[in-house]
């Protein structure tokens, strides 16, 4: 019985570091910004007024939240995809590789040891319009690059940054789910005359599909959320509001205009968001498995 104990509370006692760290600092957090977005507060904790849904109201009604919501769906997707399809074909190659291939792996595993802000203070340095090596580069093939002024290029560098922090974390999952499809199989395809496209498209993709939609769930989620961090290094939303993604209008409406009400508000719209988003990839995920 004491043995039997000893193996039910154990598991728990490993959990308890993580499941603390969650509460801290997930669900607590998520706790306040839901009670916030019914008050409207002082900025410097002063006081507070009830006024139900007035900040969603407020926020649902506003202009820049849905031009916001239109940058961050375009960044998410490029972001998402860009991610994925760079990190399947580096894992196609890497995964052929026999000479120095662990050498290949880490290399291209060490970006996603680098944090958000300091991915986007690299790209962001690469591509000063005064003096990036990169930005040297596009001037001398005609290219006038500028990404303080332009806004589609401001997005492109944040895009860029935030593919290339997150394709390594793609990467490995892409290449374990390649180095765990039986050879068996693809030699049976080459075997009745199917060439390496459609052995890749026919065989290799459809047993991927798993990994794909864990991925792709992951993604959405750090395109969301996790991004901020090279945002904000990089354009600082700007210019013009060009790369102002929701999360980053969380911030600035919270901790540059003061306004703690609407940006609880909108915080709580965006988790509902991305719940909403992880809710149909998994029940679009389902209805593939039972047809």
């Amino acid at each position: 019985m004491a043995t039997f104990r000893h193996h039910r509370v154990t598991p728990w006692l490993l959990l308890a570091p993580q499941l603390a760290v969650v509460a801290i600092f997930f669900f607590w957090p998520a706790a306040q910004a839901m009670f916030q977005a019914f008050y409207v507060e002082d900025p410097f904790g002063l006081g507070r007024t009830f006024v139900a849904f007035e900040n969603f109201a407020r926020v649902l009604a506003s202009a820049e939240y849905y031009r916001a919501l239109g940058i961050t769906v375009t960044f998410s997707v490029a972001v998402a995809l860009g991610a994925m399809a760079l990190a399947l074909l580096l894992a196609v190659l890497a995964d052929r590789v026999i000479k120095g291939a662990g050498a290949y792996k880490t290399l291209l595993v060490w970006p996603y040891a680098v944090a958000p802000a300091v991915a986007g203070v690299l790209w962001g340095f690469m591509l000063d319009p005064e003096l990036g090596l990169v930005s040297a580069g596009l001037g001398a093939l005609g290219i006038d690059w500028n990404h303080q002024l332009n806004g589609g290029q401001a997005m492109a560098l944040v895009v860029m940054a935030s593919i290339w922090k997150q394709m390594s974390y793609n990467f490995v999952f892409f290449l374990a789910g390649l180095q765990a499809i039986p050879k068996s199989l693809l030699e049976a395809a080459a075997i009745d005359g199917a060439g390496p496209w459609r052995r890749f498209w026919t065989v290799t993709f459809p047993l991927l599909s798993p990994t794909a939609f864990f991925l792709l769930v992951m993604n959405s989620v750090y395109a969301f959320f996790e991004t901020f961090g090279t945002i904000d290094a990089t354009t600082a939303g700007g210019p013009g509001g060009a790369t102002r993604t929701l999360v980053y209008k969380v911030f600035e409406d919270g901790f540059i205009g003061y306004d703690l009400g609407a940006s609880a508000a909108q915080s709580v719209l965006l988790m509902g968001l991305v719940g909403l988003l992880t809710l149909l990839q998994f029940r679009y995920l389902e209805r593939k498995v039972q047809y």
